[in-house]
Parts: structure tokens; sequence; C-alpha cells
């Protein structure tokens, strides 16, 4: 099979300018605004599941990125695992995951989370982790050996991945689409103009290139997945163009989202995006022949994920997913 390519016209990092820091505007420290508030409500399953992560020493992204969802999904018995430790070798500034050296190597974690869904009962998980460049294979490992633990413990779970780069190395990669998770993904997050700013380390095309591999090495069925976050400084036209990149790419599941700035030491929030202009781009990237989007202020990229697959395999293939089939 060739090597997938990046789509012509596509301009890498080396010919892109500089961005500096976008200065604070009125939003940027303003009341959130009304569709942004969200009521916490500390349900049972809430406390259990809190609780859970805790025996299971594990991390997840709910906690540590301050997802606005975590009340949501955990009362609804989803969760986003975030392995390979709570610090991140990247910086990027708009991300409340703490940036530094990470502490050890937990090959045991798989085994943990495996046995943290099982207790959890679901039928779709989610395992992320933080960009570990101190390893040789970024951490790719511990994404396979996630995916095959979970695979072993409770073969009729769907899980979604989402990757960090992997500093680019094909073999790397290869270690995940081997395990053919159902879904994997992988956040460009913004535009190309603004990423040396926001995304320090990645690259654009690099991240397009990630994507091609990706669905050129898994079966059909499997799913790519990508995130764009709104309101760091893009332009409409900028938006329109990396929707068109990803579906170039073959990227079939898109998430569009809100930047809600965790402090003031982050990156600048710009604007807040109204709703009626998520729902206008979702019915472009429609268009382009994504599978499902999502596109709201409070939506995030793990955010109903096992459904995103379910409406993606249905109006696909016009059947569930696997996965799907068995907890029906």
């Amino acid at each position: 099979m060739p090597e997938p390519v990046i789509p012509p016209g596509v301009r890498t990092l080396g010919v892109l300018p500089r961005t500096p820091a976008p200065p604070p505007t009125d939003d940027t420290f303003a009341r959130k605004p009304a569709w942004l508030k969200v009521k916490a409500s500390q349900g049972p399953n809430y406390r259990e599941l809190k609780g859970l992560v805790r025996d299971e020493q594990l991390n997840t992204v709910c906690e540590q990125a301050g997802c606005p969802n975590i009340y949501e999904c955990w009362e609804a018995r989803e969760a986003t695992f975030l392995i390979g430790g709570d610090h991140c070798t990247r910086a990027c500034p708009f991300c409340q995951i703490h940036s530094g050296k990470p502490e050890g190597y937990d090959t045991d974690e798989p085994r943990r989370v495996a046995h943290a869904i099982g207790r959890m009962g679901l039928a779709f998980a989610v395992i992320t982790g933080v960009a570990r460049d101190d390893l040789e294979d970024g951490g790719a490992w511990l994404f396979a050996e996630s995916v095959r633990q979970v695979r072993a413990l409770l073969p009729t779970c769907g899980v979604e991945v989402l990757i960090p780069d992997f500093r680019g190395k094909p073999e790397a990669l290869r270690q995940v689409t081997e395990v053919e998770p159902d879904v994997l993904g992988h956040n460009v997050e913004t535009v190309p103009r603004l990423y040396k700013r926001i995304r320090p380390g990645f690259t654009y095309a690099g991240s397009l290139e990630l994507l091609a591999r990706s669905r050129a090495w898994l079966p059909q069925g499997c799913a790519t997945k990508s995130n764009l976050i709104l309101g760091m400084g893009e332009e409409r036209d900028e938006v329109l163009q990396t929707m068109a990149d990803l579906r170039s790419v073959g990227v079939e599941l898109l998430t569009i989202t809100q930047y809600l700035q965790p402090t003031r030491s982050h990156l600048n929030l710009q604007r807040f995006v109204p709703p009626e202009e998520f729902a206008e781009l979702k019915a472009h990237a429609e268009g382009l022949g994504f599978a499902h989007v999502e596109s709201g202020a409070l939506v995030r990229s793990s955010y109903h994920a096992g459904e995103m697959h379910k409406a993606a395999v249905r109006k696909q293939r016009g059947r569930l997913p696997a996965w799907a089939a068995a907890d029906a």
C-alpha cells in the first residue's frame, strides 16, 4: 500500500508566518454567556466514579482538563481515561493539563484502566494520553496495550483512542493501528496559521499525515476523528479550509468546540462563539461528507463518543457497530 501524502495545497509550517500571542479582548475576562453555564450536579454515579478512579490510581481527562461536562458524563457512567501520567512534555498554552517532565512509566496502567472500565460497566470507552516525548515510541505501547487489555477483559466493549503525534514516527503509529481501535482520534485543534503559537511541538502537516496514515492502515469499520477549538483567534475561512483538509485525508468524525480559558496565565480567549455559528459549521461539515459531526460550545472531543461512532457506522454501513450490537 503506498504511503499516504499530505493533500496538495496544504502549507507546512516552514512557510507559515509566526503568530504572536493574542492580546485580551472584551470577551477574555467577561462573564460566560448563558449557553455556557453548567449546573454542577454530583449524583450517586458521579460520586461512585470519582471513588473508583481514586481507588485504581488513574487519571481522567475529565478532571485534568477541567471538562465542563464531567457531571453529566460521569452521572451517565461515561469517562475518558488519561494514560501516561498527569504531566505532558508539550506546553500548549490553551491546555489545562500540567506541562513538565513525566514521573516514571507505569506499564501496569493499561491493566488498571481495563479493570476500571469493567467495574464501570461501559459499552464504549475512550482512552487518551499526554505526549511522552521522553519515550522512544512517544507512549504508543501504552495506547496499544490499553486496547489489548480492554479487549481481553471486555471483548464486546468499543474502544476509542485519542493519540498525540508520536513525533511523526510511523512505527509508533503502527503499534496503535495494528490493534484496530474502533475510533482513532488525533486533534488538529486549530488552523495552520496559529499552530506555532497554539500547538508548539506539533505541526499541522504532521497531524494531517498521521490522520492520513491512520485511515490508510485501519480497516473499514474503524473510524478516524479530529477536533477543532474555536475562540482562539481563527478566521471563519480558515476553519472551513481546515475542515476540508481533514476530509481530504479521510477523517470521518469531527467535533467542533469552544475554547474556555482555564486561568489568566493561559492563552487569551478571543471570543465566545454563538450557538447559531456552531450550527452553521455543523451543516457545512456534514456537506463536506463527514459521517458524524458534533458542534457546540460545550462539546468536547470525547463527548458522546460512543454515540458518534454508532451513528457513523449506521450511516455508512446501515447497521450498528459490533460493540453496540452486543450491547443492544
